[in-house]
Formats: structure tokens, C-alpha cells, sequence
């Protein structure tokens, strides 16, 4: 029966007192019989959980119909066994320790030295090495042996019949697996180390139950079954280890209650460590010191393509705006890329040119493709045979996803590829296109070029640096100098001979770092002191203090001025700086080789900001959901929202505060766009029947009038030119 939890199960017994007629719940694989439905429906869903073992295989994470199964094949395959070769096993496994691997080693050994009736093999004939079959065992004594054996063909038919010895006998491999071996010693026993065999087996093959000398002692007999005192011994220590538990975990709650106990009584005495900022966002909680959080705005999602093609979309358009040059095609904005994607024309000019650059580059630096359009490399690729450059394309790459689109693309109905298959073509291009060699050697001049600006970009603050702290420097000596100064004319001040005669050896004092210029208040108390020497010492120390401190006041008021002086250069300095960073920002975003993200919010979506495009868009965590913000309201309402105390939210709002000047602008452009759009729109429907004039061009269709400026001479391009 198949073991629960390796643990032995029994079924329910079926009830004594049922009547014929009676309706009853019956399992179909156990035979199990019950009246309630609810008892029969939890035996049921016990027996559908994979918590079964087969007790013959040992398989585990099984159903009790699979273990039941289980158990039948694998006695089918233990009955292959011959009964002669059962009891010399059984003898074997009976009272060993051995594990259970070992054991079925040794009884492979042993079934291997003895032949039975039946069993095929190989044998000498004719100093050949045949295959054969026992029929009989004819012994003559120990050690001469003969049997009887059918010769085998290829297709183990009969030859011939002959006798021949046991030395001429081969047995090249064991006479079962191992497998059979290990689930005929589980089916055979009914508990390991020592494998005991089952009381009916033994009997019937005649082998002794009796306990070996060398494991008396060790195990007994408790009801007729097998007992190893060493687990007695442990199932004792194990109680008392549980008592031992329980008390311990007693005496700890009772710690715990009084540590609580503690803590609700000095809780208005112990204060909560404060938390250090920023954390992740999603274990911020509200405080009442929090500032007032404006709601998060909804992006917008009226895209002309499924939400969950935005991400290609976005990625497709960026590598064109970002190789326009290299590849010789005019930039285009988002908008009409998005629009002629989504149009039902086979033969839009924006995609067709946008396909046919990428050809060029494939032709150029892939050797694969350029093999498949060996026979058209010398046609110029038009609005007619564009179409069979991409079947080529198809073909090659040959994704089964894609190429179901080949047939509708041949027919001429390019128009009619759903608009995530076109997506999906466009993004094979450009991974395909991005491993060439001129698109390579062009990512590393943006990487040398993003390098060097780097280099610039440090020197130039290594030098600000050095300036301000020589600036710094000057200025801290000339305070010391200023300092010193004014001390030395308090010094002369104050020497009065004692014998009425003021000596002045410095009369000019109060002089600042921009001219010598004299206190007026100093020099009249100077030309008093000189004129009234008899009347010096009549003086109280009260006036003298206050000439002291008149002295000092001047010496500030001098210092003061002459930090005054310079704000001006300052200011000039600082627009300098300004501009210079605002340089070097915009040189390293024209070698930029790939958009990166402004940053995540707390829910883990990102921001992506493209400056050709200005608007803000939002992905979702599994980039299945875009949206967009188009508005400087919407840019506020979202920065108002971030809240700073979240490792996430606070490096979006850096970004955002960093690029907030241009990503307005940016908004401020596109927003204009559309208000003209939108004018345009009203008046070509308030447009009166009566004028003559020729409507004006609808703007949504702008991408219908796309024409690539940059096409001249491409098919002239030489390996140098790129």
C-alpha cells in the first residue's frame, strides 16, 4: 500500500450496518465506501495530493492513484525473479545492515555466480562468443556442472540445442537491474537497519526470524515485530528534550509578557528611534511633519498603436533619430512614425525610406543578408521592390512568428501586417543592424567623443576649484592682515608717556585694500591728541575706551566695503559657470547612445523623458502599459506628488528638478504643435463652401508628405563615407 508521508495508511473500513438499497459514496481506486459527501469528499482530496510515496520504488510527490500504479508496475517487474534465486536473496537481505544501494549490490553479485533455468546469457561456440538460453542444470557434482542450452540468432531464434559446461558459460551483465533489486528488498521487508523480512516470506522460504548473536542486544521483539532499542532509547530522550521545550518556552512567554509589561508602562520615557532617510518607497509611511502631496495625474493613452507596442515604438523611433546622419534619413517626429505605422497603405513613404536605410546598412555590413540579395544588390530599392528585400530579410532570420506575415507582405498588403508585426520586423532590423560594423565603429566615436567631453568637462572643475580655493585663501590672509593692522593702531593709541608726552609713531592708520584711505574719525582724534598733549592725562579711562572702540568699528566698516566691492564679477563669474555646464550638458546629449530612464516611482514604474519628442512617458513594471504627460501643469502636479522620503521617488524628483527648465520647454513646443493642430482642424471644418481656395492640408496627415532630404547619392556610398 502506498506509504502517506513515508508512514504506513490504512483505509477506512466499510460500515457493518448497510442495507442493500442504501445510496452510498464509493472511491473508485481504494474500494472505500461512505454515506456522507463530505467525508468521502475530503478523503478524496487527500488522496489527489502529491504527499504519497510508492513503498516498492520509493517515488516520492506522488497521488495514491500514481503510487498505486507505481507499486503494480514495479511488482510485475519483482516477479520476473525466478523462484530459485528468491530464497538465496531473501537470506541475504535478512537481519543486514547494509544500506539499501550496497545491498542490492551484494545480491547482484551473488545471482550473477548462480545460473537458473531460463536465463540468457552467452557461451562458447566454435571459439565464438554466442548467445544462449538455459534449458536444464545438469549436475554431476560440486564442481562440475553442465547445462542444456538453445543457441540464439540476432532475433533470439532457436539454432540449435546442445550441452556444454559451466566454464563455457559468460555472463556479461548482472541478471537484473538495480532498480528491481531495491524494490524487491522494500516489497520484501518492513523496516530497515536491520532489513527484517515479512513473517509469511520468511516462512515460506524457510528462513530463520531468530536474532543474530551480533545484534542481540541491540534490537528485540514487541508484538511480534522487530524493535531497535537504540531508537527506544532516543524516543525516551526525545520526550523528555519536548518537556524539557515545552517548559523552556513557558518560562519565555512569561518573559515576554513581562518585558511588554515594562515597555507599556515606560513607554512615555522611551523614545523611538528615529528613522534615517531616505528608505524604500514602499515602507514610507505618512507623518504628520509630511508636506501636502497633490494627487498623482493620470497619463493620457490615446496612443494610435496598442499600449503594449509603445516600448518598440519608442525604441525603433530613438535608433533613427539618434543614426539619422549615418543612416541618411531625415528625422521625422514621434507622432508621424507612430501615424504611419498604424495606416492601412502598403506603401507609405516614411516607412518605405525607414526600411530601405536599414537595407543599405544590412548590405553593407552583413555578409548573410548581403548573400541573400546577391541577384538584386545591383537595383536601386523603390516604392516597388522594397517589399522583396524584406521577404529576403524574413526569410533569413527565419522566426515562424514573423514569417507567417511573408505571404501578405509578397501579395502587396504590407499595409494590412497587424501593427505589433511591424513593430516586431522593424526591431529584428535594428538589433541586426546594430551589430554590423558601421553602426559599431559609430558607437564608438559617440563613446570616444562622450569621453573626451567627460575629460574636458573634469579638468575645467579641477580648475574652478583651484581658483576658488586661491580666492579663499587671498581672502583669509587679507582678513588676517586687516586684523593685524587694526591692532597695531590701538597699540599706538594707547602709548602715553607717563611724564605728559604722547609719542604718535604711526599717523596714518584705518587704510583698506583698495587705496589708502583715511579715517576722518581717527585722524581728528589724532591732531587733538598732538595739539592738547597737557590735557591727555586729565582723560578719563572712560573717553579713552571709547576712541578704542571707534577704531576697531572703523577697521570693520573698511572690510566690509571691500567685500562689497567685487559682487559684481561675482555674479558674471557664476552666469560663466552656468553656461559652460549647460555647454558641456548639451555636448554629451548629442553623443548619446541610448536613452536611459529619469527614474521610478514607488509602484516601480519608469519615466522616460526624449528630448526631440518633450513629452514624459510612463511604463508600467511589466512594460505592458504606457502613458504620457504633455503638460507643465501635469509636470508640477507630478513632482508634487513624489515624496522624497523613498530612495525611488527622490532620485526621479532629482532628475526631474535637473531637467525641468528643458522638459518644459519641451512641453511648452509640443503643446504649441498641437494648439496649431488643432486650430488648423476647426478651420478647415468651419471652412464656407463659397471660397474658392484650396482647403489646407490636414495635419494629422502630415506623415504622408514625408520626404528623406538626405537620399541624394546614397547609392553612391563607399565604406569611407559612413
Amino acid at each position: 500500500m502506498p506509504l502517506l508521508r513515508r508512514k504506513p495508511f490504512s483505509v477506512a473500513e466499510p460500515p457493518d450496518d448497510l442495507e442493500p438499497h442504501e445510496s452510498v459514496y464509493q472511491i473508485r481506486f481504494t474500494k472505500e465506501i461512505f454515506r456522507d459527501y463530505n467525508d468521502y469528499l475530503n478523503c478524496l482530496n487527500q488522496y489527489r495530493k502529491r504527499v504519497w510515496m510508492c513503498k516498492v520504488t520509493g517515488k516520492t510527490c506522488l497521488t495514491y492513484e500514481e503510487a498505486l500504479v507505481s507499486e503494480k508496475c514495479a511488482t510485475e517487474k519483482v516477479q520476473q525473479i525466478p523462484q530459485e534465486l528468491m530464497a538465496p536473496a531473501l537470506r541475504i537481505i535478512q537481519y543486514s545492515m547494509l544500506p539499501l544501494k550496497d545491498l542490492a549490490d551484494s545480491i547482484a553479485e551473488k545471482l550473477q555466480e548462480q545460473l537458473f533455468v531460463g536465463a540468457q546469457l552467452y557461451g562458447k561456440k566454435n571459439d565464438n562468443v554466442c548467445p544462449c538460453k538455459i534449458l536444464k542444470v545438469m549436475q554431476e557434482d560440486v564442481e562440475n556442472v553442465h547445462y542444456v542450452v538453445d543457441w540464439l540468432d540476432k532475433n533470439n531464434n532457436i539454432i540449435e540445442r546442445a550441452e556444454v559446461s559451466s566454464r563455457d558459460l559468460i555472463q556479461k551483465k548482472p541478471p537484473f537491474s538495480r532498480n528491481i533489486l531495491k524494490s524487491f528488498i522494500r516489497e520484501s521487508t518492513y523496516r530497515n537497519a536491520p532489513w527484517v523480512l515479512c513473517d509469511k516470506l520468511a516462512k515460506k522460504h524457510g528462513i530463520s526470524t531468530d536474532i543474530p548473536e551480533e545484534l542481540r542486544g541491540k534490537v528485540f521483539f514487541n508484538n511480534e515485530l522487530v524493535v531497535c532499542t537504540k531508537k527506544r532509547k532516543a524516543e525516551v530522550g526525545r520526550n523528555r528534550k519536548k518537556n524539557k521545550d515545552k517548559r523552556k518556552k513557558e518560562y519565555k512567554n512569561i518573559h515576554i509578557l513581562i518585558y511588554r509589561y515594562i515597555l507599556l508602562i515606560g513607554s512615555y520615557y522611551v523614545q523611538e528611534e528615529s528613522i534615517k532617510y531616505p528608505i524604500d518607497d514602499l515602507l514610507v509611511r505618512p507623518s504628520p511633519d509630511d508636506p501636502v502631496f497633490s494627487s498623482r495625474p493620470s497619463p493620457s493613452r490615446d496612443f494610435n498603436v496598442p499600449t503594449y507596442c509603445v516600448g518598440d515604438l519608442l525604441m525603433v523611433w530613438d535608433f533613427f533619430m539618434s543614426f539619422g546622419k549615418l543612416l541618411r534619413l531625415w528625422p521625422y517626429t514621434l507622432k508621424d512614425f507612430e501615424n504611419a505605422i498604424s495606416h492601412k497603405d502598403s506603401n507609405v513613404v516614411l516607412l518605405v525610406e525607414s526600411h530601405a536605410v536599414l537595407f543599405r546598412v544590412l548590405i553593407k555590413g552583413d555578409d548573410e543578408y548581403s548573400a541573400a540579395v546577391q541577384e538584386k544588390v545591383q537595383k536601386k530599392i523603390t516604392m516597388i521592390n522594397w517589399k522583396d528585400y524584406l521577404c529576403d530579410f524574413l526569410e533569413m532570420i527565419n522566426i515562424p512568428k514573423l514569417r507567417q506575415y511573408e505571404a501578405t507582405i509578397k501579395r502587396g498588403h504590407y499595409g494590412y501586417v497587424d501593427v505589433n508585426g511591424k513593430l516586431e520586423i522593424f526591431r529584428e532590423l535594428v538589433n541586426r543592424a546594430l551589430e554590423t560594423a558601421i553602426v559599431r565603429e559609430k558607437l564608438d566615436e559617440f563613446i570616444e567623443q562622450r569621453q573626451v567631453l567627460g575629460a574636458n568637462k573634469r579638468e575645467e572643475a579641477i580648475k574652478v576649484a583651484g581658483k576658488r580655493r586661491k580666492e579663499m585663501e587671498r581672502l583669509k590672509v587679507d582678513s588676517q592682515s586687516n586684523c593685524g593692522e587694526n591692532g597695531r593702531h590701538v597699540d599706538h593709541d594707547a602709548s602715553v608717556s607717563p611724564n605728559n608726552n604722547h609719542k604718535i609713531q604711526n599717523g596714518d592708520i584705518g587704510n583698506n585694500r583698495n587705496g589708502e584711505i583715511k579715517s576722518s574719525m581717527q585722524k581728528d582724534a589724532l591732531e587733538s591728541g598732538i595739539k592738547n598733549s597737557n590735557l591727555a592725562s586729565k582723560r578719563t579711562a572712560k573717553m579713552f575706551d571709547s576712541e578704542l572702540n571707534g577704531s576697531t568699528e572703523i577697521g570693520k566698516i573698511t572690510r566690509k566695503e571691500s567685500k562689497k566691492q567685487p559682487k559684481g564679477d561675482k555674479d558674471q563669474s557664476d552666469k560663466s559657470k552656468e553656461h559652460r555646464r549647460e555647454y558641456f550638458d548639451r555636448e554629451m546629449e548629442k553623443w548619446c547612445i541610448r536613452a536611459s530612464p529619469l527614474g521610478k516611482d514607488r509602484h516601480y514604474n519608469r519615466y522616460w523623458w526624449f528630448h526631440l519628442d518633450g513629452r514624459i512617458f510612463v511604463e508600467s513594471l511589466d512594460s505592458k502599459e504606457w502613458g504620457y504627460y504633455s503638460s507643465k501643469e501635469e509636470l508640477d502636479a507630478l513632482m508634487s506628488s513624489l515624496n522624497c522620503k523613498g530612495e525611488r521617488e527622490r532620485a526621479l524628483q532629482n532628475q526631474l528638478e535637473k531637467y525641468y527648465s528643458r522638459i518644459c520647454s519641451g512641453l511648452q513646443k509640443s503643446s504649441k504643435v498641437l494648439m496649431h493642430r488643432i486650430t488648423l482642424d476647426d478651420s478647415v471644418a468651419r471652412r464656407s463652401s463659397r471660397v474658392r481656395a484650396p482647403p489646407r492640408e490636414h495635419p494629422a496627415k502630415a506623415f504622408l508628405r514625408y520626404v528623406n532630404k538626405w537620399k541624394e547619392g546614397v547609392s553612391d556610398l563607399r565604406w569611407s563615407d559612413f
